[in-house]
């Protein structure tokens, strides 16, 4: 148990603590008798928090669809702040690697099971009056999501499969980022066109997602992995939660999103057709695009029938 510091031992601390900034310890200690306690609603922003929930309907459970998506944005923050640690680490252990990957890996855990709140938790018919007020916007757009894939994978990984063969290290990322996987879901290939949903997103994000995809060039997830002693990149308990994490994000994850949206677009009561216009069959299911972070990992029978076995 650690010995709690005395009053005096306390003050040289916060000496310490001041005179590295050139602060006066005395002003700052002052500052306190003059200071509000803090609270849980203050601490939390609790009435801001329960204020983005704004419909654009008078339909019920449109806010239901406002507010799981605003969780899973607030999930996949604490995701992309796991893998920067790991991606800043100047001395990456292996117990610290396996321990962040373990979080990540929970998170998405829990963002699978959640769909059944979109699923079993929104009335099919509301869903398809409300959805179409949000049209050309769509969870595609998460920008968030996109910047976890970039710091999970090398980039060759998030190509669609019909241009890896001719791109790799060398091809400037200008050039990459315009055959990433999900550009499928907003670009006619044949003519070049692309649609209002991906014009937005790119407008927005472009230049930001190029400058973050430059920094986690060199440190993703699977570099840093292939960093790590030879020892460690063989030990069974990492190399499981490795897979776990790809298998979790790529197929089981995406399923559940596929699942939910089959459930509402393709009802009765659905037009087939995803808010943002995209082919969000073939771009979400994981057997047409292969989406695999640690392709090393998989045995070539594994990755030749990746996302064949779910539906």
């Amino acid at each position: 148990m650690t010995k709690k510091p005395t009053t005096e031992e306390l003050l040289n601390l916060l000496d310490d603590k001041y005179s590295a900034i050139h602060q006066d310890r005395e002003v700052h200690l002052e500052g306190l008798l003059h200071s509000n306690s803090i609270t849980y609603w203050d601490y939390i922003h609790t009435d801001a928090l329960l204020g983005l929930q704004i419909q654009r309907t008078n339909l019920p459970d449109e806010m239901v669809f406002i507010a799981y998506h605003q969780i899973n944005e607030l999930i996949f923050k604490m995701i992309l702040w796991e893998i920067k640690q790991v991606s800043d680490s100047s001395s990456l252990e292996v117990n610290f690697f396996q321990d962040k990957l373990m979080r990540i890996s929970r998170y998405f855990d829990m963002l699978t099971t959640s769909f059944n709140i979109m699923r079993e938790g929104m009335d099919v018919a509301q869903y398809n009056k409300f959805r179409h007020t949000l049209t050309p916007a769509s969870g595609f757009q998460s920008a968030q999501y996109r910047k976890i894939e970039f710091a999970s994978t090398e980039l060759i990984n998030l190509i669609d499969v019909r241009f890896r063969g001719n791109i790799d290290r060398e091809t400037p990322f200008e050039h990459a980022f315009e055959h990433l996987y999900w550009q499928a879901a907003g670009k006619d290939y044949k003519t070049g066109q692309k649609s209002t949903l991906l014009s937005n997103f790119e407008n927005r994000y472009k230049e930001e997602f190029i400058t973050f995809m430059k920094v986690y060039n060199t440190k993703n997830i699977w570099t840093r992995f292939k960093e790590l002693p030879l020892e460690a990149q063989q030990k069974k308990s990492l190399v499981e939660a490795m897979r776990h994490y790809d298998y979790t994000v790529n197929i089981t994850w995406v399923m559940a999103h596929y699942n939910a949206a089959k459930h509402y677009i393709l009802g009765k009561d659905g037009d087939g057709e995803a808010t943002g216009g995209s082919d969000w069959q073939k771009y979400m299911h994981p057997k047409y695009q292969k989406r695999i972070f640690f392709p090393e990992l998989w045995s070539q029978d594994e990755k030749d029938n990746w996302g064949h076995d779910v539906e």
